[in-house]
């Protein structure tokens, strides 16, 4: 059994899904993978910085405390005297300040005394274990510690209040620093993950493309009648079935083989059921053939039997005609579904529509029969008789299920590659119902459209042999129908001298 082999681009066996396209399951992948790590990257840095944050401000906060026991030992080294701390090298940014008297920060390598709005403010803090920021006049944000300390201020000796500070610049800078270089990081992750995340999925469900483009190339296949074989199948490298898309690629080929076991099947049944069809069709011919006449021998002495005799054999004619024409009905459908032998000629249209049209002019005289021909001849390649009996058919369905005096007319045109034959009444029109099922074998539209005299009989096949008929022609036939208006309309393929052969063409 040849393996058909679906295309490897998961786009094209996807028919023409993107990756990203909305509502695939390839975008929900790559969007909720992407999502999680864009969570968890933020939330990394948040914690990161958070994190900084708390190291950097312990470290200034153990810069301030130390620098205030520094202050109290100086003060023990002087014997106890407070006045201005430090030296060269002060932290850049270091404030002192003893409440009550002055203040020092240190601004660059000089060392400037505090102003006023400064003190005042400072002056509202008390001794605290606890560390405070608060935003200083000219200075900025200043985290402070009020602790006190024992000695001589100005000739006063007591215990004070002493307030060392630190500028937190250094710290706003970092951060800023921190938070940027975060920022850009979390960024380039979520778009290495957006990345690596489409390129996985993608990779991933390239079993499952496959398995798509099998199931959109089955479901293309022509499974509706005739011999039929299904060669595709899910290749091996996608039925492991240890994953889940190979599972489901396992059961698609125990579907598939199932498939083609019952079309197999169907076909057998088929078969048996067209070769029955003409097998007794072609036996009844005989014994109809010896009953019609013998009823047509009756009619010698109709004139010498009682009244209910002759009417009895006339009926007996009657419906021997019409089972003939069922019987021969029935056999050409067989004969079609088994292979039509058309003898495909370059065949006059307007000859054939003609003559057709002459024909259903006689067997209906209570219709308007009206026709439409080019001036040039429109060549269809096909059988001419096959050809006749198709447009007769249309003709005597338009008579037979119309009433007297409807108005039926037919034309031949051109268009394109295509010949196309049209027949069209003001009648009743045609159910919706069956609109869809006219062309089916015994569909009768008894319900509205009127049937027309006892030789208006019909078998219900005759649309249906139009439609097998232009089918073995590769062409199409089309019905449009509302009340007032029913149009049948044929496309055959026309002759062509210029192009390939017939049997050749697509």
């Amino acid at each position: 059994m040849a393996e058909h082999k679906p295309s490897a681009d998961p786009t094209q066996a996807l028919g023409g899904a993107e990756v990203l396209g909305k509502g695939t399951l390839s975008r929900q992948l790559i969007l909720a993978t992407t999502a999680l790590v864009a969570v968890i990257a933020i939330l990394l840095s948040g914690l990161t910085a958070l994190s900084m944050h708390r190291i950097l401000e312990g470290q200034i906060d153990a810069q301030i405390i130390n620098s205030a026991s520094r202050f109290r030992g100086d003060a023990g080294d002087r014997g106890g005297a407070l006045g201005q701390p430090g030296g060269a090298g002060q932290q850049q940014g270091l404030l002192y300040y003893l409440q009550g008297f002055d203040g020092i920060v240190q601004v660059g390598r000089e060392r400037e005394r505090l102003s006023a709005d400064v003190t005042a403010q400072l002056d509202t803090l008390t001794p605290s274990d606890q560390l405070v920021t608060l935003n200083l006049p000219e200075l900025g944000d200043y985290r402070l510690y009020a602790s006190t300390v024992t000695g001589t201020a100005n000739g006063v000796r007591g215990t004070f209040v002493l307030i060392t500070g630190q500028s937190t610049d250094f710290l706003k800078t970092s951060m800023t620093s921190l938070l940027v270089a975060a920022t850009v990081l979390t960024l380039l992750a979520i778009a290495i993950a957006f990345i690596a995340a489409r390129t996985v999925v993608e990779r991933s469900l390239r079993p499952l493309a496959r398995l798509t483009a099998t199931a959109n190339h089955v479901s293309r296949m022509p499974l509706h009648s005739g011999e039929v074989a299904v060669p595709v199948r899910v290749p091996d490298a996608d039925v492991d079935p240890r994953s889940e898309v190979g599972q489901v690629g396992l059961a698609f080929n125990h579907m598939l083989d199932n498939v083609e076991g019952a079309l197999a099947a169907r076909q057998r049944s088929e078969t048996k059921v067209r070769q029955f069809v003409a097998d007794a069709s072609h036996e009844l011919r005989n014994p109809l053939a010896s009953i019609r006449g013998y009823a047509e021998l009756t009619r010698r002495e109709r004139a010498h039997l009682p009244d209910t005799t002759a009417h009895a054999l006339g009926r007996i004619e009657s419906e021997s005609e019409r089972m003939s024409r069922l019987v021969e009905d029935l056999l050409l459908l067989a004969r079609l579904d088994s292979g039509p032998e058309l003898a495909l000629l370059p065949t006059s249209l307007n000859q054939v529509v003609a003559n057709a049209v002459s024909d259903a002019r006689a067997a209906g005289p209570d219709h308007i029969w009206t026709l439409d021909l080019p001036d040039a001849d429109v060549l269809a390649q096909g059988d001419p008789y096959r050809l006749t009996q198709v447009v007769a058919n249309l003709l005597a369905n338009a008579r037979t299920h119309t009433p007297a005096g409807t108005r039926v007319h037919t034309s031949v045109a051109a268009d394109g590659p295509d010949a196309v034959v049209t027949v069209t009444d003001d009648g009743p029109g045609i159910p919706r119902e069956l609109l869809d099922r006219v062309f089916e074998r015994f569909t009768r539209a008894d319900a509205s459209r009127v049937r027309s005299g006892a030789g208006g009989q019909s078998t219900g096949l005759g649309l249906a042999i139009v439609a097998a008929v232009v089918g073995a022609h590769h062409g199409r036939v089309e019905v449009a129908s509302r009340p007032g208006l029913t149009a049948f309309t044929v496309r055959l393929p026309r002759a062509d001298a210029d192009g390939p052969p017939y049997a050749n063409r697509p």
